[in-house]
């Protein structure tokens, strides 16, 4: 953390002095590894963890004392941890606002509290303590913030006489080890960000004078710099600053401002505290945020800059000298209507024609209008992202345009009498962006399966290529189409339509061409005409586009999804199903689902699916007709695309979808139930959904298909058994129409990862079932699982062991798992850090420690060692099933208390459990506890630890399993020393007494043998009698159970020969 924190994190004081972290995303980045480091530790390195530091680390934190809870003694003001030093002094102590931490172990329990804080509390902490190094390990460790090496280190310490030298040593190479990485991982951050160089900032400064002077019309006031020296790397800033990577100061005075004084950079542009004292010195502190560019600063800054260059760069005309400077700089604006003179598209233009001049009219009023409308139309948000981009030259400057012209009602009416279908309705037109002739890499949809539309929409940016002037032909022939377009009648528009299918629009070269020559807001401008052909050929071309990321938020942005959504109810079967197909390919994101919902769309999409009703014709033979079947396609394809959100999913069942889908599922068209069983498959997660799917028989159907040849269809079916199977009645269904045997085949297809987790999951959620298990074992699917168990992604891992553990609940399978090989790889899994797959892999083990043989291969191979470790997981389900596995090892082991007594701090970390307040966790614990108290020594050991008053603080539980298992731990506890006096001092008699009234059988025997245990004591045979367990315990005598016979006899009799004896003793 040393180099890091010094040479890389960011300041904010510009040359010396303390200073705070900067709010930079590098910044951000160090501190969330600082903060995954401190977090791991103590659940990587426990014993490191409990290293007391030489200076406590200090700072003032903004976390309550309310927010902890066991394991510290926390008063209105102040906070102890129970964890002391050997000094008797605690190792966090907290006195609103300062505290003091004095080990990892603290650190990251502290990190575990603030939850949403925990990134503020890790930059007030480093803030506070600049050498941390120094205060952890002492002042002789300071070289590490230099050029220090691991041998070094390992010297340093081997010459110390310090008795904790070995941990030092190991603290302080993981410390290193940390350095390195924060060194390592922010160079690749800072690598990934965009330079500015002295030759940009100074074209961008020279066009930005081009603008400037008085009058209303100019963007600035002025903008002048601070410094007329220019040095000859082209800075002009001091050289002691170059090396901060500052190149010049600018003092800009805007229309509606102060007089700003700028710093630029190459890591961007920011405002400085501008000119101090007489002499005019800058403050070089930055006092604001970085914005990419020179133009950014000011559009943010200034709302009349903003304005006036959209007006300059818009709509003024352009001499030649002004494109050489536009065509040279970043600052070039990729405007609406700026142009070339003919001479120079003729350079541009790829088939050496100029464009004819009544092109250019229809152009001028068509880019005239509409950036006019654009302002108006200030939702459209990939607008306002386009300006605040780095603007880039045109791609199609034509003649010259004058700003004056911008579209009247005489050329309106104009634009009607020549037939043009388009609707005047506000539009943006785009600059057009310089490609590639390779696409760019898309961008991935984030596309969460329990998707909220509460949630904000994670759009990624707007990705542009960079300026080239080795365009494809294609760029420029769409261009010309979408002019014909704008401007054409009727059989031009069509024409021109087919023209553009011509064109191979999977290519993003092409997809984007037509978004940035404004062609998108006219194909959806002709989905609101009259003319069906227009309707259809527009579809058609937005189906095959809105594959892109972009264009499908684009669309969005535009208005487009509502009015496809009214298509939906055209008498016109194509325009349905185009319609439909285009939404599912733009309703991969939340915003646009939830548009689809708001404007209808759900209840019309579940109409077409219901499509053969509408025909004169009889439902069956309807059905089956080519373009019946394509509407039904379509519209459930557009539902397994809104069926991420949950939301949706309810919209979906409350306008009848569901027997609809089942409807259609008993078809034999594959391309129809591969989009039916996807939107089951989302739906299925819904337990209202999962009801209506067996109402509807819809799992027969499921198990037909995965017999199917069509791969995704056979991962869609299993993926929705696996939702469904969390019922009984629907794994037995799955059996009883046969779909175990096909389950158990598709396991041996390994090369498709994704119908493979489907598979296994499937598997998994099935083998719950005892009668499933059996079935499995006759088709030797155990033996196929066990060979998944390596070389295989955590999601097919995840249900892999899941399913063995369900199967290793019997002796057969406990077995087979055995001889085939299977413990260690279970065993090696323990390692991981997959909190579901922990889950799995301790059940899993659990289950074949209860086999002895596989009790000493598990043994072997310190698996009880691992599984012990898990108990520090801060995740209370891997506690929980980690402390469940625990107890077959410990009876099954040979020699298990010594086995027990050889983990250093094991004991004390399994009695500390008790504190939890998970009630599973406390469970799975008072469980382990029964079988550890077993051994005497062991029995001993934990009550030294307190492990009698932490049970006896237990005993008001409603909850019957912690009752049953708390009861059994009392029992055992009793054996030793005066455990049954302390019990009864702690008060746990009489709420056992309260347990014998619960109506689980369970609950009564491990009660009635712990009252036994107890009634040794004479005063718990008071407490008992005094809260009625007699009449209680001579219920339980008559039980068929026979130990809870002996027990409630035995606790009878205690307390008989404590009355007899008390009556004999009153009267001698």
């Amino acid at each position: 953390m040393g180099v890091a924190l010094m040479k890389l994190a960011q300041w904010t004081a510009a040359g010396h002095g303390t200073g705070t972290l900067e709010i930079t995303p590098l910044n951000e980045a160090i501190l969330k590894e600082i903060i995954m480091f401190v977090e791991s530790f103590i659940y990587k390195h426990p014993q490191e963890a409990k290293f007391v530091f030489v200076e406590p680390l200090e700072w003032n934190t903004s976390v309550a004392p309310s927010a902890f809870e066991s394991g510290y003694v926390v008063s209105e003001t102040t906070v102890k941890s129970e964890e002391v030093d050997k000094n008797g002094q605690p190792l966090l102590f907290l006195s609103v606002p300062q505290i003091k931490i004095r080990s990892f172990g603290q650190l990251s329990r502290l990190l575990l509290i603030a939850k949403t804080g925990k990134l503020k509390e890790a930059q007030a902490c480093v803030e506070a303590n600049r050498d941390p190094i120094v205060k952890i390990l002492g002042s002789d460790y300071n070289t590490m913030k230099e050029d220090s090496i691991a041998l070094d280190i390992l010297g340093k310490i081997t010459r110390d006489d310090d008795p904790e030298s070995e941990i030092k040593m190991k603290i302080a190479m993981l410390l290193k080890q940390l350095d390195l990485y924060l060194l390592n991982h922010s160079l690749k951050h800072i690598s990934l960000e965009i330079s500015l160089s002295p030759v940009t900032v100074k074209k961008d400064i020279e066009l930005l004078k081009c603008f400037s002077g008085k009058g209303d019309q100019t963007v600035l006031e002025s903008i002048e710099y601070t410094s007329d020296y220019e040095f000859s790397n082209g800075c002009r800033a001091p050289p002691w600053r170059q090396i901060h990577g500052e190149i010049c100061y600018v003092l800009v005075k805007p229309h509606d401002g102060e007089t700003l004084c700028i710093t630029c950079g190459a890591g961007g542009v920011f405002l400085n505290g501008g000119k101090t004292g007489d002499e005019g010195d800058i403050n070089y502190e930055r006092k604001g945020s970085i914005y990419k560019n020179l133009v950014a600063f000011l559009r943010e800054k200034s709302p009349k800059f903003s304005e006036n260059m959209s007006k300059q760069m818009g709509f003024c005309h352009v001499g030649q000298a002004g494109v050489e400077l536009l065509a040279s700089s970043d600052l070039a604006v990729s405007a609406y209507g700026i142009s070339f003179s003919e001479d120079q598209q003729k350079e541009k233009d790829p088939l050496g024609k100029a464009p004819k001049k009544e092109e250019a009219a229809a152009l001028r009023k068509d880019i005239s209008g509409s950036y006019k409308r654009s302002l108006e139309k200030n939702q459209i948000n990939f607008g306002r992202n386009q300006m605040t981009k780095r603007w880039e030259p045109s791609l199609n400057w034509k003649t010259t345009v004058n700003y004056r012209n911008k579209g009247s009602a005489k050329e309106i009416q104009e634009d009607k009498r020549t037939g043009k279908l388009e609707k005047q309705r506000p539009s943006v037109s785009h600059g057009r962006a310089q490609l590639l002739g390779k696409s760019a890499e898309k961008i991935e949809e984030i596309v969460s399966d329990s998707s909220s539309e509460s949630e904000e929409d994670e759009e990624p940016p707007d990705h542009r290529q960079e300026a080239s002037a080795d365009l494809p032909s294609e760029y420029w022939q769409i261009q010309k189409l979408v002019k014909y377009l704008k401007g054409g009648n009727q059989t031009a528009t069509v024409i021109a339509l087919c023209s553009m299918r011509d064109f191979n629009l999977a290519q993003e070269t092409c997809q984007l061409a037509i978004r940035d020559v404004g062609g998108l807001e006219v194909l959806i401008n002709l989905l609101e005409t009259d003319e069906v052909k227009c309707k259809i050929g527009s579809l058609k071309i937005l189906k095959e586009i809105s594959h892109n990321p972009q264009i499908r938020r684009n669309i969005v942005d535009l208005g487009g999804l509502p009015i496809m959504v009214n298509i939906l109810d055209s008498p016109h079967k194509s325009l349905k199903c185009l319609a439909a197909e285009t939404i599912a390919n733009v309703a991969k994101f939340k915003r646009a689902r939830q548009v689809v919902r708001h404007h209808g769309g759900i209840t019309k999409l579940v109409a077409l699916l219901d499509c053969a009703h509408d025909s004169t014709k009889p439902a069956q033979s309807s059905l089956y007709e080519a373009r019946d079947v394509e509407v039904a396609r379509c519209g459930a394809l557009a539902l397994w695309s809104c069926s991420k959100s949950h939301t949706n999913k309810e919209a979906i069942r409350k306008a009848g979808g569901i027997p609809l889908l089942a409807r259609l599922l008993k078809t034999s068209h594959e391309n129809m139930l591969i989009p039916v069983v996807g939107t089951l498959q989302e739906c299925a997660s819904e337990e209202n959904y999962r009801d209506a799917i067996k109402a509807e028989r819809i799992i027969e159907n499921l198990v037909k298909n995965l017999s199917s040849e069509n791969e995704q269809l056979q991962e869609h079916c299993a993926m929705a058994i696996y939702q469904c199977a969390e019922d009984k009645e629907t794994r037995d269904l799955v059996r009883l129409h046969g779909g175990l045997k096909p389950l158990a085949s598709l396991l041996n297809n390994t090369d498709n990862k994704e119908r493979l987790a489907a598979v296994t999951g499937a598997i998994w959620k099935c083998s719950i079932s005892k009668e499933n298990v059996t079935k499995f074992r006759e088709y030797k699917a155990i033996e196929t699982l066990v060979g998944l168990l390596t070389d295989q992604p955590e999601e097919v891992l995840v249900n892999v062991v899941g399913a063995l553990g369900e199967c290793c609940q019997e002796h057969e399978n406990r077995v087979i798992v055995r001889k085939c090989g299977g413990i260690q790889p279970l065993v090696n899994l323990l390692v991981g850090i997959n909190q579901a797959l922990l889950v799995n892999v301790t059940k899993a083990v659990g289950a074949c420690a209860v086999e002895p043989e596989s009790m000493m291969i598990i043994d072997r191979l310190d698996g009880v060692r691992l599984l012990w470790s898990l108990l520090k997981n801060p995740h209370p389900d891997v506690k929980a099933s980690a402390a469940w596995a625990l107890c077959p090892c410990i009876e099954n082991a040979k020699d298990a208390g010594e086995m027990v007594r050889s983990f250093v701090g094991g004991l004390e970390l399994i009695v500390n459990l008790l504190k939890s307040d998970n009630k599973e966790v406390l469970a799975s614990v008072c469980a382990a506890i029964t079988n550890i108290a077993k051994d005497q020594e062991n029995l001993a050991v934990i009550t030294d630890h307190g492990v009698v008053p932490l049970l006896s603080k237990l005993a008001n539980t409603n909850n019957n399993k912690l009752r049953h298992h708390l009861a059994e731990a009392i029992s055992r506890c009793c054996m030793w020393g005066r455990n049954r006096v302390a019990f009864g001092e702690h008060k746990a008699v009489a709420p056992l007494v309260r347990y014998l009234k619960s109506n689980d059988t369970n609950v009564h025997r491990a009660t009635a043998q712990a009252l036994y245990q107890l009634s040794e004591d004479a005063d718990n045979c008071i407490t008992m009698h005094e809260n009625s367990a007699v009449k209680l315990l001579l219920d339980m005598v008559g039980s068929p159970d026979q130990d809870l016979q002996e027990a409630a006899a035995g606790c009878i009799s205690n307390i008989r020969r404590l009355a007899l004896a008390t009556e004999k003793a009153r009267y001698t």
